[in-house]
């Protein structure tokens, strides 16, 4: 009988592994469309699209003043939040797991991270800069953005997704009184495919964003 359970046990335990290593080796990332979540994370005019979403096209300055576009991205693995300098609460703990990310990666050239100011009416070339000199941010492999506020807000409705958009017809998009606030980290895979979302404050999902951008990376070899 105590044979019985040992070998009973020993099987248990031998699926629970075998499970465990299939899952993280066979582990897929959804590619993303703006069908696939919340509508009210959307932007009304392409709430409905299942197929072929991709980040647009950019216009923004980088902390170096460097003015950059799409060009930036050919061949790499993107990871997008946005944040204010002045910001008190998640930006500091947001950012300090982007750094991380940022860290573990950096060596390997194949991975960028956008972070972009959702006030740039204060968020300075200058301010920027201060602030990526405080979490090691090194503008080749992690970019801390501005530009035009309606800009920068369409992108984040419109491309990544990671906030929620007004209903109010007449909301003037970008204006003085449009603000976003969100913990919502993306991933965008090399053909600008949205793969996933994580909550930046959460060590739990920001170890898994890791994981997951390690399998894209695999993907691309």
């Amino acid at each position: 009988m105590r044979g019985f359970l040992a070998i009973a046990i020993i099987f248990i335990l031998a699926v629970g592994v075998s499970t465990y290593l299939t899952t993280d080796d066979t582990r897929l990332l959804p590619i993303i469309n703006p069908v696939d979540i919340n509508p009210d994370m959307v932007d009304p005019s392409i709430q409905n699209k299942g197929m072929h979403h991709q980040i647009s096209e950019f216009y923004l300055q980088n902390q170096e003043g460097t003015w950059v576009t799409n060009d930036i991205l050919k061949g790499k693995i993107t990871v997008v939040n946005y944040f204010f300098v002045r910001c008190g609460g998640i930006c500091p703990a947001m950012n300090k797991q982007m750094m991380k990310v940022n860290q573990h990666f950096k060596s390997s050239k194949k991975v960028m991270l956008l972070s972009h100011t959702v006030w740039p009416e204060v968020d300075s070339i200058s301010v920027l800069k201060d602030y990526a000199e405080r979490y090691n941010a090194d503008s080749d492999t992690w970019q801390f953005l501005t530009g035009d506020k309606q800009h920068l807000y369409e992108l984040a409705r419109k491309s990544y997704l990671i906030c929620p958009d007004k209903d109010d017809p007449n909301y003037d998009h970008g204006s003085e009184n449009d603000f976003i606030h969100t913990e919502n980290v993306i991933l965008v895979d090399a053909k600008g495919q949205i793969r996933g979302f994580y909550n930046g404050t959460f060590d739990k999902e920001m170890e898994q964003l890791i994981l997951d951008i390690q399998i894209l990376i695999d993907e691309q070899e």
